[in-house]
């Protein structure tokens, strides 16, 4: 099989040959693997920022606040999800990132870490699109506060309009009024509230692990030639089915 991305048709060797052909990639996948321990231990290293602003968002059961959000645990990770007021649905790269969170809940708490999802959206729009899609998260609204622009996820016409938005630590155009990223916090035993990390761009990619596999086969994510990298993408109910195999 020819990968699509390639004009090239794959060189084909002996066991012996493609052995050592792996061997020398598995160095360089070693050397990758190290310096991504260095950078996720310069991560946790990165100074804390305390959280003042007395964020609250709408949740099912009422108001909650930021610390509210923790729960029982120190730590939180947020999925800043694209899904701005009055949209039909939610951003289908945020719902990709999502179906790769949703299940990992169970394991964060393990380790005394929380989830939550924050979208722009009056709550009254999230949840028949979160029931939609099956997933089992904590998810609130941000809509009449300040967090999604203070976290440079969410943006006005007037400020597209007139260029360079402040996103990923920088200003840029941006296309939309809503922009994806993952912001982390933590909380001390006083109830005290840090902002330890953010993310955004290609450093979502962290919790699309699709897109690991993608890079283990052939063809790789096969986005050559697409108009944007992620427009194959659909949301998990809207792939067409697969065509049968005969």
């Amino acid at each position: 099989m020819k990968p699509k991305s390639s004009s090239q048709k794959p060189k084909v060797v002996t066991p012996a040959r493609w052995l050592t052909a792996r061997l020398k990639l598995l160095r360089e996948e070693k050397k990758l693997t190290r310096l991504g321990d260095r950078l996720a231990q310069s991560r946790r290293a990165l100074p804390w920022v305390k959280v003042a602003e007395p964020y609250t968002f709408a949740a099912p059961g009422g108001r909650v606040t930021l610390a509210e959000l923790f729960g029982d645990q120190h730590q939180l990770i947020i999925q800043h999800f694209m899904l701005g007021p009055g949209w039909e649905q939610g951003c289908k790269s945020c719902s990709y990132m999502m179906d790769h969170l949703n299940p990992t809940g169970i394991h964060l708490k393990a380790r005394d870490v929380a989830f939550a999802a924050v979208s722009h959206a009056p709550l009254k729009e999230i949840l028949p699109f979160k029931k939609r899609m099956g997933w089992d998260v904590n998810w609130v609204s941000s809509h009449g506060t300040r967090f999604n622009q203070d976290f440079h996820v969410s943006f006005t016409e007037e400020e597209i309009a007139r260029g360079g938005v402040p996103y990923n630590y920088g200003k840029m155009d941006f296309p939309q009024t809503e922009a994806p990223g993952i912001s982390v916090f933590a909380r001390d035993d006083a109830g005290n509230v840090y902002h330890t990390y953010s993310t955004y761009g290609r450093g979502l990619e962290v919790a699309m692990t699709t897109y690991g596999l993608l890079d283990l086969v052939p063809k790789g994510r096969d986005e050559a030639g697409m108009e944007y990298g992620m427009e194959w993408l659909r949301h998990h109910d809207r792939y067409e089915p697969a065509a049968a195999l005969g």
